[in-house]
């Protein structure tokens, strides 16, 4: 018998997840509140973690990226602070 993860944007997903495979969104594990990918990273296996942020709490949270997760989203939301840098990149010439 397969879970049913339902995205709170895109609906039911199959299979044991804890994060919509198409979007990256999550529910928060206690209420089942909306959470939105906010980062990723590596972990210290070299698979990509997500980090969502719940939108009614804040809390933050991390799960493992699956194999069939959407890699577009993966890859916008891990190259966002390069695209989107918290300081002038003018700066870095000065350093």
């Amino acid at each position: 018998m397969s879970i049913t993860f339902t995205c709170p944007r895109c609906g039911p997903a199959p299979g044991v997840r804890t994060h919509c495979p198409s979007c990256l969104s999550a529910r928060h594990p206690a209420d089942g509140s909306p959470m939105t990918l906010i980062s990723v990273a590596l972990s210290d296996q070299g698979g990509w973690v997500l980090v969502h942020r719940c939108d009614a709490c804040g809390r933050l949270t991390c799960a493992p990226a699956q194999p069939d997760d959407n890699r577009f989203v993966l890859v916008r939301v891990a190259v966002r602070p390069l695209a989107s840098p918290p300081f002038p990149l003018e700066e870095l010439g000065r350093l």
